[in-house]
């Protein structure tokens, strides 16, 4: 079994950190938080598989949350600006995507003290698609 050294661990744990920053620091936005992952993912391309594994599963992960919080970013505009009513539909998708969020953040804090311990953390979905993406 391969034990990763301190650096590896924290730079893994990193990625997933570096995540969760970009989504606070701008939520309203959820562009910020796709390029903050990829610039990271760019930048430790080249190191360990660990290392590698990591940031493509964070990477992976904030796909279908950036489609899911575009959508509901975009709805919200065109409601506020009186384009489309408010309806039930609105109201389930908002819902919908905040419990989304809720989830994804808890299992990224999960994640990344697991990983920072040196311990391997696949997500359900996305764990076999970073095995397709990332080799050793």
């Amino acid at each position: 079994m391969y034990i990763p050294c301190e650096h590896e661990m924290e730079a893994a744990s990193n990625s997933y950190l570096m995540s969760l920053l970009a989504a606070m620091a701008g939520l309203p936005f959820p562009i910020i938080n796709l390029l903050a992952t990829v610039i990271f993912y760019l930048a430790n391309r080249h190191k360990t598989y660990f290392v590698r594994w990591h940031c493509t599963q964070a990477l992976v992960s904030q796909l279908p949350l950036f489609f899911a919080n575009s959508l509901l970013f975009w709805w919200t505009v065109r409601v506020l600006l009186g384009s489309t009513l408010l309806s039930s539909f609105y109201f389930a998708c908002l819902f919908t995507v905040v419990l989304f969020n809720v989830i994804d953040y808890v299992a990224t804090v999960h994640t990344m003290i697991a990983v920072r311990k040196g311990r391997q953390v696949e997500w359900y979905v996305y764990g076999p698609l970073t095995h397709l993406l990332c080799k050793p």
